[in-house]
């Protein structure tokens, strides 16, 4: 469940906020009544990805480039 508060409230209530994070819940803050700012639990971020490592494991057919068949084409019109 999201909880919803204002600024003056996340200012004053922080570290309670903070825990409920930790727990899993989101905590929106809003100013005038319109969100602003999401706390969520932090995430570590995936390693960066490297090109080329799936060289050698993808195969692509020499008539990749034909025109498909007559019937499956059909089949991208119904």
């Amino acid at each position: 469940m999201n909880k919803i508060v204002n600024i003056h409230e996340a200012k004053t209530h922080l570290s309670r906020l903070l825990v409920r994070v930790m727990g899993g819940e989101e905590v929106v803050i809003a100013k005038a009544g319109k969100p602003v700012a999401r706390l969520i639990p932090y995430q570590e971020l995936l390693a960066d990805r490297k090109p080329g490592t799936a060289t050698g494991e993808i195969v692509i057919s020499s008539d990749f480039h034909k025109p498909l068949p007559e019937e499956i084409l059909q089949g991208f019109e119904e």
